[in-house]
């Protein structure tokens, strides 16, 4: 299989194919709960502002994004801030294949050098894939938001998942970077 180089997101290299790759978990199923797909001028101002707050990478093979993820702000309370939501998706094609599991190994590392101790995942219910994915690295189920959102004609279940990046340690911890 050809290599899989992991790198940061460009807004304007990577948008158009993040959007692509998106689009089928908003408008086909109940994945996510936007109810339109961004364009890729939206998936650019994403890029732009996770990737410098947080994370945004991408996997590429053979010079195609086979899939991203990213980190955003977990709650807006300045109390939250070591913690962060994080997302992957995988282009149909490259699914299995491993991509989701290094894309989430890098985004996981990058987060530990900026000073995040908690990775956290909503994931609609049922996902099985997701949830294997999300429990083979780690996390742990810490909850579930019953009948949260309503997406495809109905009442939609949220997992709530966390993975501890980095110890509690002793006193206040040193600011995110």
């Amino acid at each position: 299989m050809p290599e899989l180089t992991i790198r940061d997101a460009d807004p304007q290299r990577d948008a158009a194919a993040c959007a692509e790759i998106y689009a089928p978990h908003v408008e086909e199923s109940p994945v996510s709960f936007e109810e339109r797909a961004p364009e890729a001028a939206e998936l650019a101002a994403r890029i732009e502002r996770y990737g410098t707050s947080h994370a945004w990478l991408v996997a590429e093979r053979e010079g195609r994004v086979a899939g991203y993820a990213y980190a955003t702000a977990f709650n807006e309370r300045p109390a939250y801030r070591w913690s962060a939501s994080v997302s992957v998706y995988v282009a149909d094609d490259a699914r299995g294949g491993g991509v989701g599991r290094a894309l989430y190994g890098a985004l996981f590392d990058r987060l530990r050098e900026r000073g995040f101790r908690m990775a956290c995942a909503g994931i609609t219910l049922p996902n099985e894939a997701s949830c294997r994915l999300h429990e083979s690295l780690g996390f742990g189920l810490v909850g579930v938001n019953r009948e949260i959102g309503w997406k495809q004609g109905a009442w939609r279940d949220v997992g709530w998942y966390q993975l501890e990046l980095a110890p509690a340690g002793e006193g206040p911890p040193p600011e995110p970077r």
